[in-house]
């Protein structure tokens, strides 16, 4: 029973005895079997976290974030990828919840009927996180991609700009790149203004693809004055091609991007951006589930909304 205790880190048992089980269990390599202790509990102690890729430099940060909460704890992370395919998703977390997880946290408020339905009858704590513009399933921490895009089309105005280009991801499935953008356009509409041109890509974000399309909505529009990323790797790409053609930036055409990426602190402009709390994001979804895994009566905010906040950078007059 002692054993039992110390490896299931419960009960009363002295430190010098607790360290003697531990070196014991370490020295034999000891591994508990999970699924038995499930069997009676019919839930293990995992959280399983879905999110939509680790090459994105935005998801790490998040896990990062869940990490630091849930070490703590008995819980422990396990990852899934979906690559931003709706079916996907479904498949990861169709194999996750047969695990019986103690709670999921999951990149978005998009996903097909079935997953919604398997959420639903999970009968654990499930936090969307990193959007907050629409229902959740049972509860979400992020920001407002929608409030995000008018606040940067605000101060885009508000610093003189006119002719306004848009750059990102293909949006159909990138549903908060398309929610910003949505809340982009509403703002400038709002002043009479409209984007001059768009330019798309699909895959991962990349300073080359940054760089080639730049160059290509300016070759289209050459009378551009203001360019806006979806992210911030492409507008660092965009950023060295305008500095290599001698663009007087921000005088004579301003940029920015979103997600408030730490690696680009070491270039030699700094990309205006707004950042999109992500270790925060993780944090609290991690808070949120721990706390009703300890209380499953426990109290909790069915949104929790996150504000970004503009850094004007070298890039974006003030």
């Amino acid at each position: 029973m002692t054993v039992s205790r110390v490896l299931r880190n419960r009960g009363d048992v002295s430190e010098a005895t607790r360290a003697k089980v531990l070196e014991a269990a370490k020295a034999l390599g000891y591994v508990p079997n999970k699924i038995a202790g499930a069997l009676a509990s019919q839930r293990v102690n995992l959280v399983a976290v879905i999110i939509p890729s680790m090459r994105n430099m935005v998801f790490p940060e998040v896990m990062a974030g869940i990490s630091s909460v849930l070490e703590d704890t008995e819980l422990q992370p396990v990852v899934g990828v979906t690559d931003y395919m709706p079916e996907k998703e479904e498949r990861v977390l169709y194999e996750m919840l047969s695990w019986r997880p103690s709670g999921v946290i999951i990149a978005g408020l998009e996903h097909t009927e079935a997953s919604k339905a398997m959420m639903k009858a999970s009968g654990i704590p499930v936090v969307e996180i990193m959007d907050i513009d629409g229902k959740p399933v049972d509860c979400a921490v992020g920001i407002s991609h929608r409030r995000a895009g008018r606040e940067m089309a605000k101060a885009i105005l508000r610093a003189g700009y006119q002719k306004i280009g848009f750059l990102g991801t293909k949006m159909p499935l990138d549903h908060r790149a398309r929610k910003r953008f949505e809340g982009f356009t509403e703002a400038l509409a709002k002043s009479g203004v409209e984007v001059v041109d768009q330019e798309f890509y699909s895959g991962g974000s990349a300073l080359k693809k940054g760089r080639e399309m730049t160059q290509a909505i300016l070759e289209r529009e050459p009378e551009i004055d203001f360019l806006y990323y979806s992210n911030d790797m492409i507008g660092a790409g965009g950023l060295l091609y305008l500095m290599e053609q001698g663009r007087d930036i921000p005088a004579e055409i301003g940029l920015a991007g979103f997600n408030g990426v730490e690696l680009l602190q070491g270039l030699p402009r700094q990309l205006a951006t707004m950042d999109a709390h992500r270790a925060e994001i993780g944090r609290k979804a991690a808070q949120i589930i721990a706390a009703r895994v300890e209380n499953p009566e426990a109290e909790y905010e069915s949104i929790v909304e996150l504000t970004p906040k503009i850094a004007y950078g070298d890039t974006l007059r003030r």
